[in-house]
């Protein structure tokens, strides 16, 4: 194998491609990454054996072939080289080490062979459709911050994506939680959607998808293929591949209350800033906050942290009812205002023990459980 291309071009796909590596490996062959020269093309894909992505880059093949060589390691040489410089890649003649060079640069790499690379795209994806990119990662983006990260309730590591039907409107929607929040963002179903099984994305395929439409315009697609055990994402040169959780997502559905009657309305940035403020007082343990509401269209937000003091602040809201005092971990309601979009945050408040509705005023595509905290 024999391949020149630009340094700034392999940089950009090593970055996608060596982050799925995990640094600690008991399987020599996931450590590496894997390169197929034919064409007019270089292919690099690397694995965990439950995601797998996949790049193509424009190079001049000299040789077509292909190897496999330490993904860390070829991700920082090709890093540390200068810009704009044009890089080799060639197996040696002892067909045991690739080399690498750039101007006066040469690196060897030991390889293991092509054959011994697992493939995870192999199977039916009966299920396809195409979606805007930014839609997409908004569904993603919106949801992902809820994903649980406690082992034992697999289930919840992930984001559920399904398709239900609502008074008629059959939808696209994503869901998260961790038991204390739910994170819930929908959409227009595409078309070839319908009817899609429920499944759930891992949370490290989550944070790829992320990274992989992160900066699309407003005219770019995502092409989904989805079968009952894998995903599918191609999005431009890259193709990311992964495993879905196999568990059954619980019906969250009974965790968003329907009664919630004291409505609360406060310009998200104000009421951001403030518990922001207020928290850095917080305990690291606790991270309460009280949230005091008064008929006097004034919201007093107080933390008491008996080894570093305490912090009040009090800000302008629109709130009608009778007055009512509740608590909530203060990262998790920054969280949520880091989500919502508009200029106005509408809580939606039942007591002291309920959970708490958030979400825009005015947007119902996108919508914020919160238990509250005893303070």
């Amino acid at each position: 194998m024999r391949a020149i291309l630009e340094r700034s071009n392999l940089l950009k796909s090593l970055n996608h491609v060596h982050r799925v590596v995990e640094r600690r490996n008991t399987i020599p062959i996931l450590s590496n990454v894997l390169l197929r020269a034919s064409g007019d093309t270089l292919t690099l894909k690397a694995t965990d054996l439950d995601l797998e992505v996949l790049e193509t880059v424009p190079a001049e093949i000299g040789r077509a072939g292909g190897t496999t060589v330490p993904a860390h390691m070829l991700y920082d040489i090709v890093r540390k080289l200068p810009d704009g410089s044009e890089v080799q890649l060639e197996t040696a003649p002892d067909g045991q080490t690739l080399l690498v060079r750039s101007g006066r640069s040469s690196f060897a790499l030991q390889m293991l062979p092509e054959s011994d690379f697992p493939d995870l795209t192999t199977g039916e994806f009966p299920v396809r459709f195409q979606i805007a990119a930014p839609v997409f990662k908004s569904l993603i983006d919106r949801t992902q911050f809820a994903i649980s990260t406690e082992e034992t309730r697999y289930y919840l590591n992930g984001i559920y994506l399904h398709t239900p039907t609502i008074e008629g409107r059959t939808l696209l929607r994503a869901v998260a939680t961790d038991g204390h929040r739910l994170a819930r963002a929908q959409t227009a179903v595409p078309a070839g959607a319908d009817g899609m099984p429920g499944i759930i994305i891992p949370r490290k395929t989550v944070g790829e998808i992320q990274k992989l439409l992160d900066g699309a315009d407003a005219a770019s697609t995502a092409d989904i293929e989805i079968s009952d055990t894998k995903i599918r994402v191609t999005f431009g040169s890259v193709v990311l591949t992964s495993k879905l959780i196999d568990g059954t997502f619980p019906d969250y559905a009974r965790v968003i209350p329907q009664n919630n009657d004291k409505a609360l309305k406060v310009d998200r940035a104000t009421f951001s800033n403030a518990v922001d403020r207020v928290s850095t007082i917080a305990s690291e343990r606790g991270r309460a906050v009280k949230l005091s509401l008064g008929e006097d269209g004034r919201l007093s937000l107080t933390v008491n942290n008996p080894d570093s003091g305490s912090a009040t602040e009090e800000i302008d809201v629109d709130y009608q009812q009778a007055p009512l005092d509740i608590g909530f971990n203060s990262r998790y309601l920054l969280d949520i205002a880091g989500q919502l979009k508009t200029a106005t945050a509408l809580f939606r408040f039942a007591d002291p023990g309920s959970p708490t509705l958030i979400q825009d005023e005015g947007d119902d595509e996108a919508l914020y459980v919160l238990m509250p905290m005893r303070v």
